[in-house]
């Protein structure tokens, strides 16, 4: 019997571990099969909201906000690409980190076209395994149109500002619930569970949730 499943999952396009958080989650859900009917949510979460266009290079940004010598970014970079190769994900050099609030406005906006998980994958692709800017709107109507959705309605999002409020609100609206770290993954509105689990972990978590259910 194929049982639904809602998971919110609250994550930042500059979040290394988001991407192979989701990635575990997938193949999760996949060796799971028609036992679980899953529907993901994506929400925002901005890691360096006070990033400028331009950008900051990762070692300035890490060495600053954490303390961590190029030694130890170099370190990190490597297990994060031996995780991510684990569970299918690809990361290439990531040099540069980026602002992502236009990347939720748009992905807010792609959730409303039923399109938003194709479009957070391809978001987290363009930043983690090319280095793209996900702040660049030509990067963000790029992935937008690759994942079929129209290119000059990405652009006029990205023009006009639409959905900065509801971004905000729910970003708020997480940091309420007590979400400080990505990804952050909520099944069923009820069990969190946080970081870039192994797929076993996942996998564990869902049958637990579903047994509930």
């Amino acid at each position: 019997m194929t049982k639904p499943l809602t998971i919110d999952f609250v994550s930042d396009i500059a979040c290394p571990w988001c991407a192979i958080g989701l990635s575990s989650l997938q193949l999760a859900l996949s060796r799971l099969g028609e036992a679980v009917d899953a529907q993901i949510v994506v929400h925002p979460f901005e890691l360096n909201p006070q990033m400028g266009p331009d950008g900051e290079a990762i070692v300035d940004y890490l060495g600053k906000k954490y303390g961590r010598t190029p030694e130890q970014i170099a370190e990190t970079q490597a297990m994060i690409r031996e995780r991510g190769a684990s569970v299918g994900f690809t990361f290439g050099p990531r040099t540069y980190v980026y602002n992502t609030f236009d990347a939720h406005r748009l992905l807010h906006w792609a959730g409303i076209k039923g399109k938003q998980l194709p479009l957070k994958l391809a978001l987290l692709q363009a930043y983690h395994s090319k280095g793209k800017d996900p702040g660049n709107h030509d990067v963000l109507v790029e992935a937008a149109q690759s994942v079929g959705l129209d290119a000059e309605e990405a652009s006029e999002v990205l023009r006009s500002g639409d959905y900065a409020q509801d971004v905000r609100a729910e970003e708020q609206q997480f940091q309420e619930l007590g979400i400080h770290s990505v990804p952050s993954i909520i099944f069923n509105r009820r069990h969190l569970v946080t970081g870039g689990q192994p797929v076993e972990a996942f996998e564990q978590v869902i049958q637990q949730v579903l047994a509930e259910t």
